[in-house]
């Protein structure tokens, strides 16, 4: 009997029960999904062996691994690990070894679930977890591609909530995904890429914006890149089980040795037609040593971010990834907007450049890990005629609902936003469109209160700039506290 969503989703979940108390919740996920996928390949495998033996009459063509979208080898399906009562860990993770092995499209999809830990996974639990995920077959009869991919949609949203402040490194709130790329509006035959992109779920809401429209999002082609191995798993395993098979997602620091290039030896970074991304707020050892030598790739354009915080050296990555015609769309915290320095400068010098089409303040407590509002800057090669020269500013920071852990957006939300920018017109307490000699006026700042007019009489404290400042401040007397105490530890004084 077919699953409905509800039903699968309940049935996935409930797996992640059988583990509580024997391993971290931030772990879970490694484990729930590699038995996942484990289960869907040897179901649907099994699934094309019944297709082509009815067809062919001949078991041994109806198991060529040219019949397949991929192999399994001999001795290393499911039913294989089920005929074990003892070791069972160790059988798993041969298991998928070999069909890494066997798949160079799958290789390293397993990355670190070793259930080969009797402390961690005695045979009881693992047969227990077994026994659980065979109570439904995952054949594609049984559950469609897409519905099984909500389902780890799903999955990979309720881990980010089990995973607390973790949950942001590989998990960005489905609304606020939507909502960059209904701003960016991808078009068939586009190019799309997210170079830090945790799950994958960036690129499959452009896949899921041209399905909502009824049009064809194979004609796209997706990029990206991943530093965590471990989310560069989870995003393999989600377009795979989305039948998505053609995706280009590497792996590595995208700051350091970004992946996409035009050729072979060639440092040169490729471009495409829509580049959005969540990259992690103010990192700290993005690369800043190699960056302040002068970029390899030619991506400093506007200068070297500084030391302790490398969000506009991922903006600028961005910007070098564009087409002449492409548009981009990144999460930013606020600070970005108004810092001064080497941000400052940079910032200046996208200004100049006119690449700054909007600038979208958004409501705080949205993401995991960040209850500070953060921003979305809507970066644009070649603006529309009468966008030339101005800026939309949209203050959205009153467009949520609240949740038990965090605020949400809303789709009311979204298309208030998305209209918005398409209107690129000024609205009462909302919107303002500001010109380049008004930003100069304004030192270059980004900063939305001092574009939007809120109504209020009195002088308005803006939250989320002063925290900002705030953080700022922290961060600079802690860099001069660290060089002081390396120049006493050189005098002798300390450990």
């Amino acid at each position: 009997m077919a699953l409905t969503l509800s039903q699968l989703e309940t049935h996935l979940w409930r797996a992640a029960d059988i583990l509580r108390g024997s391993i971290d919740s931030g772990d879970y996920k490694h484990y729930i999904f590699g038995l996942l996928f484990f289960k869907r390949l040897s179901d649907v495998w099994e699934e094309e062996y019944e297709d082509r033996l009815a067809r062919y009459h001949d078991a041994v063509l109806a198991a060529d691994p040219e019949e397949h979208r991929f192999d399994i080898p001999k001795g290393h399906f499911w039913k294989d690990i089920r005929r074990h009562t003892t070791d069972i860990g160790a059988h798993l993770n041969a298991a998928f070894r070999a069909i890494e092995d066997a798949n160079l499209r799958l290789k390293g999809v397993f990355q670190d679930v070793d259930f080969n830990n009797k402390e961690r996974f005695p045979d009881a639990m693992l047969e227990k977890l077994l026994q659980h995920f065979e109570t439904h077959r995952l054949r594609k009869a049984d559950v469609e591609p897409d519905m099984l991919g909500q389902a780890y949609e799903y999955l990979i949203e309720r881990f980010a909530d089990d995973s607390g402040k973790k949950g942001g490194e590989f998990y960005t709130p489905k609304m606020v995904v939507r909502l960059i790329v209904e701003c960016l509006k991808p078009e068939e035959g586009m190019a799309i890429y997210d170079p830090t992109c945790g799950s994958g779920g960036m690129l499959l809401e452009a896949v899921h914006h041209l399905e909502r429209q009824g049009r064809n999002p194979k004609s796209m082609s997706l990029f990206g890149q991943e530093k965590n191995l471990n989310t560069w798993a989870i995003c393999q395993m989600n377009l795979f089980l989305h039948d998505i098979d053609d995706a280009m997602v590497a792996r590595g620091d995208t700051l350091l040795e970004p992946r996409h290039l035009t050729g072979e030896g060639v440092k040169a970074i490729r471009t495409f037609d829509r580049v959005l991304a969540n990259p992690p707020f103010s990192l700290k050892s993005w690369g800043h040593e190699v960056w302040s030598k002068g970029d390899a790739y030619g991506r400093d354009l506007y200068g070297c971010p500084p030391k302790s915080y490398g969000d506009l050296a991922f903006v600028q990555h961005m910007v070098a990834s564009l087409k002449a015609g492409g548009v981009c769309g990144v999460v930013l915290p606020h600070g970005v907007l108004f810092r001064g320095g080497a941000e400052g400068r940079i910032r200046e010098g996208m200004i100049r450049d006119d690449l700054v089409e909007a600038v979208i303040g958004l409501a705080p407590n949205l993401f995991y890990g960040a209850g500070i509002p953060a921003c979305i800057l809507i970066l644009r090669k070649k603006k529309a005629k009468d966008r030339r020269g101005k800026t939309l500013f949209i203050h959205a920071a009153d467009e949520f609902i609240s949740g038990k852990k965090q605020n949400l957006l809303t789709i009311d939300n979204v298309r208030r936003i998305v209209e918005c920018l398409g209107n690129y017109a000024p609205i009462d307490q909302f919107s303002y469109v500001a010109d380049y000699a008004e930003i100069e006026g304004n030192n270059f700042s980004l900063n939305i209160p001092q574009y939007v007019d809120l109504g209020s009489t009195e002088e308005t404290v803006d939250i989320a700039t002063e925290y900002a400042k705030l953080l700022d401040l922290r961060a600079e007397r802690n860099d001069a506290e660290a060089v002081m105490d390396g120049h006493l530890r050189e005098l002798g004084y300390g450990s």
